[in-house]
């Protein structure tokens, strides 16, 4: 397998709140990895510390084989390749949602406005938006907005995508379509780290399930194993209370 990220001995504090104590993982090409744990176990920290929206105290993150906090490394160039998608989608109100597809891509990527429009355009219809380029944000569902901010993040062609609890914003009836697109998505062989509390798509998507615990990454694994048989009494308890099952 081709790795993609490789996360090595990562810390974060704030202040004397140490967030990420040693965190070791890594995400192959085509995997989609899920991270899950209860609120305030370091999961969206880890996220933003790999795309560099919090800069980590210690540790490596090896990305295409170089490390990322290295000093001479562009860090814009750098997120360019990964795609990020946000609780609250993060939408730009004044734009329509064709518009909200493109800008990145022409400031960012130099793409001219006709390829941005046609690779936007593509990216809505995976997402089932397509029909909605002139419309403005506030005229969307919740559940239409997150699709047009994975349209977004998928129109700028990165290697990986990284998804920070795309539904915990979203109302429960519409949380359906949006985990929807990401399991096509999954199904199309996106690389996809996602922080989630859907333990039902985290069982059924994930290749791979990386629990985390104060912090630390308490356990790891394949679906099968860690939701039918954890290994730790910490990661039975969490999912005895989120899925009064296991």
């Amino acid at each position: 397998m081709e790795r993609v990220l490789d996360i090595q001995s990562l810390r974060k504090s704030f202040g004397n709140n140490e967030v990420l104590k040693n965190i070791n993982f890594s995400v192959d090409k085509g995997e989609v990895v899920c991270i899950i744990g209860s609120s305030g176990s370091g999961k969206s920290t880890l996220l933003r510390c790999i795309n560099l929206l919090e800069k980590p105290d210690g540790g490596k993150i090896i990305y295409n084989g170089r490390n990322i906090l290295e000093s001479n490394i562009n860090v814009y160039e750098y997120r360019t390749r990964l795609g990020m998608v946000f609780q609250q989608f993060n939408l730009f109100n004044n734009l329509n949602v064709l518009n909200n597809c493109t800008v990145g891509q022409i400031k960012v990527l130099g793409r001219s406005r006709e390829e941005a429009e046609e690779i936007a355009m593509k990216y809505l219809k995976v997402v089932g938006m397509d029909k909605y380029i002139n419309a403005k944000p506030r005229q969307l569902s919740g559940g239409q907005k997150q699709r047009v901010a994975i349209a977004r993040a998928l129109a700028m062609e990165p290697d990986v995508m990284l998804f920070d609890e795309p539904t915990s914003a979203l109302d429960p009836e519409m949380v359906g379509e949006v985990l929807k697109v990401m399991k096509e998505l999954a199904e199309m062989g996106l690389t996809m780290l996602v922080v989630t509390h859907e333990m039902g798509f985290a069982k059924e998507v994930s290749d791979r399930v990386v629990f985390m615990d104060k912090g630390v990454i308490a356990e790891e694994g394949e679906p099968e194993q860690i939701f039918n048989n954890p290994i730790q009494e910490r990661t039975r308890e969490f999912l005895r209370s989120t899925l009064q099952a296991v």
